[in-house]
Order: structure tokens, then C-alpha cells, then sequence
């Protein structure tokens, strides 16, 4: 079956659930509507032309209209939802066609040419309606009586851990548009080009400009891999091509794939701790199980990267201890993952229900991205990484961790950076499956 086809016969049912969920937060907290803005242009300061526009999440889980501001959703849980989609009258720049897509049969459309006069389009009394979006004065000013109210956006943000068909697809899009860039970015690092260059390449195989991709890439060559957010994209190439990162994602109908890769140009010593990390990544993504604990993994994989550590000789104590003694946070300081979805760090990944609840992630594990339970139809990305990083090392002298180090070691491999390898995975009630690994991106 067609994506196109695929997308179409599951998107009645990814509505449905959105009406279902609609219609119960609005009797709860005694509300007529929601109304969902897809946001506004945001203007440069002191200058005439706008930041590139990012549409709202909550806008975006309704249908795949990520490009167009000034559009608002009118939901009451029970009527055709209502679409006021933004059509000026404009030489300056591209209008947008009017929409002809799977999705419109479920929505009644209406058009605004001036985003002055939505007031006319929105019903007269607002009182109890519930605004929900990023522009609050343009919701004052329209008399919303709610504006974001907290357990409206609880409500939503603990159930979009849940991904329906439609949205499954949508992922599996976005990871095979990523995974063509990332073979074309692997390519180019062993062509030997620059990290502009590789990064030019990337984009130019997942057709995305910079401004669509999901994040800001990472690119990273030899000793700049050590930088957990480095996008800086040299344009001159190094002297020797030691080592390479790349954390690059894509997007399709405002879902986000996260991927991340590290390549050694040659066969060595680095290259087998590369492959630690592979096996490292694999066996805890064959983890993640209904019922199971997603702190529990992150602790086990600091237990793996310590006997990593220790197999390669880069510490010089046992594994138990280098864990015991938090000394594994200076090698791999970061989560183990997230929730992955309209957001590339999607939202509920800390509640314990409806009203937002919080689950505290372990005071020693403070850059956990989740702490919720693992359940059936939520995705996850699965990261471990093994770094060298100078102010952590450094955290390391005149302590007790620090007699726990070879520092001949760490210097034989400080000039690779790190390593990050990151996949992909939708949770099924009886399997996983990995996106990433399933397009062919090993």
C-alpha cells in the first residue's frame, strides 16, 4: 500500500480519537470549545522580515498543516471540527492553495484573507472557550475566558504519548527521509568534506531546508564530536578525518525523526568502541516492553557503559564501582532517550495521569528526559553515548575519581570527540519495532 493510501485510510481514526479525547476534556473542566491557533509570525527585532515560522504542536496533531499561520481550529467534541484557514490577498509572497488533501473531507473550511477579522469567524461569546496557543495577546484581545488553561494542556500533553496509525506512519516517513540523508552524509564524511559540506549533502538528500528540519543539525568531525550540541558546520575540512557525528532528523507532516550516527574513517581501536556503542544501543532498545521502567534502562545503560569503560581500558576500576561512584557521568552525562512525536522531544514524558501528576526522575540522573512508565504505542529514541569532554575531565582533578581514570588512555582517544548512536522505536503491545534500524541505517 501507498504512503499516500496509508495515510488516508488511518487519519479517520486518528480524528476520532482526537474528538473522543476533545469531547472529555471540555465535560471535565466544563468548557464549550477549544480553539487551537497555529500560531503567528514572529518579527526580527529591528528589522522587516520574520523568524521562520513554527507552527503550534497542539495546531499540527489535527492535520498536517505546519506551514501556514494566522489558521485556527474551532473543537466542541461533537460537531465537524471547524477549519478558519489563513488566505491573504498577496503579490509580495506565495498564498497558500487552498486545501485539497485526504485530511479536508474532515473539516468544515472556511477562509480568512485578513487575520484582523478572525473575531468575525470565531462564535461571539468566548467567555468559556479555551484558547490554546503561543500568541496570549491576540487571545486577550479576542475575550477568550481560558487561555491555556493548565488542565486542558495536561490532558492533551499525557495523551499525545500515544501515537494512533496516522502518526505511526507519519514517523516512519520521517525516518526513511532521514535515514537517505544520513547514507548521504556517511558518504561524504568518507569523500572527506567539510562539516558544511556533509551538511549540505544531508539536506540535499532529504530535500529539507535548514529551517525544516526538526532540530539544528549536528555535525561533527574528530574533536568537535565531544560537544553534546555542536552546530557550528566548519567549512574548511580538518587536517585528517578522524572521526565523525552526525545527530540529524527530518520531518513529515510536522512528525520528527532523531537519528544520530558516528562513523571512524579507519579501522582502529576507536572504531571498536563505536561498535560497543552499537551493541549497547540495540540490547536496550530490544528493552523497551510494556510494564517495563524507562529509568531502569537508563540505569542499566550506565552499568554498560562502565564495562565498556572498563574493557577499553579507559578506567581503572571495575564497572560496579565506576557506577557507584557516579564516575560513569563523566563519559556519558545525558539521557538515556525521549518521547519522540510532533515534537522531537515530545511532551507527557514525565506524568502520572490526566493532571499532570509529576514523576521525579532520580536525583542522580537529573537529565533524564522521562521518567513515565513504558507502555504500548509510545515512541522512543534510545541514545547511549561515550564522550571526552574537557570541563568534565577536568571536574575530575584533585578528586578521588581522578586516580580511577587512565589518563593515557582518555588522551589516545580525546582527538575522536565522543560517540552518540541514536534509533528510533515505535512500542507495539507485543514487539518493537525500530525504525531506524528497519530502513537499513546501521
Amino acid at each position: 500500500m501507498s504512503l499516500q493510501n496509508s495515510l488516508a485510510n488511518s487519519y479517520s481514526d486518528h480524528v476520532a480519537r482526537l474528538q473522543q479525547l476533545s469531547a472529555q476534556v471540555l465535560k471535565n473542566e466544563r468548557l464549550d470549545a477549544l480553539v487551537i491557533h497555529s500560531g503567528q509570525p514572529i518579527r526580527q527585532f529591528l528589522d522587516d522580515m520574520d523568524y521562520p515560522f513554527k507552527v503550534n504542536p497542539q495546531f499540527k496533531a489535527w492535520l498536517p498543516v505546519v506551514d501556514n499561520p494566522h489558521c485556527w481550529l474551532l473543537i466542541d467534541g461533537e460537531s465537524k471540527p471547524k477549519l478558519i484557514f489563513y488566505r491573504p490577498v498577496d503579490f509580495w509572497h506565495k498564498v497558500p492553495d487552498e486545501p485539497t488533501d485526504f485530511w479536508t473531507e474532515y473539516f468544515d473550511i472556511s477562509y480568512l484573507k485578513n487575520p484582523t477579522e478572525v473575531g468575525q469567524m470565531l462564535p461571539y461569546d468566548r467567555s468559556n472557550m479555551a484558547y490554546l496557543g503561543a500568541n496570549l495577546d491576540v487571545a486577550k484581545a479576542l475575550d477568550f475566558g481560558h487561555i491555556n488553561p493548565e488542565f486542558v494542556v495536561n490532558f492533551l500533553h499525557y495523551h499525545r504519548v500515544y501515537k494512533s496509525d496516522y502518526e505511526k506512519h507519519c514517523l516512519r516517513e520521517a525516518n526513511r527521509l532521514a535515514v537517505t540523508a544520513h547514507q548521504a552524509a556517511k558518504d561524504a564524511f568518507f569523500a572527506g568534506e567539510s562539516e558544511y559540506g556533509i551538511q549540505q549533502a544531508y539536506l540535499a538528500a532529504c530535500e529539507h531546508t535548514e529551517s525544516e528540519t526538526p532540530y539544528g543539525n549536528i555535525v561533527a568531525l574528530n574533536e568537535n564530536a565531544a560537544i553534546l550540541h555542536y552546530t557550528h558546520f566548519l567549512k574548511t575540512k580538518p587536517s585528517k578525518h578522524l572521526s565523525f557525528l552526525i545527530d540529524a532528523g527530518a520531518s513529515f507532516h510536522g512528525y520528527a525523526a532523531d537519528i544520530t550516527r558516528t562513523y571512524a574513517r579507519e579501522d582502529n581501536e576507536f572504531s571498536e568502541l563505536v561498535q560497543s556503542i552499537h551493541n549497547i544501543t540495540t540490547d536496550i532498545a530490544d528493552q523497551l516492553k510494556p510494564g517495563g521502567s524507562y529509568v531502569d534502562l537508563h540505569i542499566q545503560t550506565h552499568e554498560r557503559i562502565a564495562q565498556t569503560l572498563s574493557q577499553f581500558n579507559i578506567i581503572k576500576v571495575p564497572a560496579e564501582q565506576a557506577v557507584e561512584s557516579e564516575l560513569t557521568r563523566t563519559f556519558f552525562p545525558h539521557g538515556l532517550g525521549h518521547h519522540l512525536g510532533l515534537q522531537v522531544h515530545d511532551v507527557g514524558g514525565f506524568m502520572a495521569d490526566e493532571r499532570g501528576t509529576h514523576i521525579p526522575t532520580p536525583k542522580s540522573h537529573p537529565f533524564l528526559r522521562t521518567s513515565r512508565g513504558i507502555e504500548a504505542d509510545m515512541v522512543f529514541t534510545i541514545e547511549p553515548g561515550l564522550y571526552f569532554i574537557d570541563s568534565l575531565l577536568g571536574d575530575l582533578k584533585g578528586t578521588e575519581k581522578e586516580a580511577m581514570v587512565n589518563w593515557q588512555k582518555v588522551a589516545e582517544f580525546k582527538p575522536f570527540g565522543g560517540i552518540r548512536i541514536e534509533d528510533n522505536i515505535i512500542v507495539h503491545r507485543e514487539r518493537n519495532e525500530n525504525m531506524t534500524r528497519d530502513l537499513g541505517l546501521n
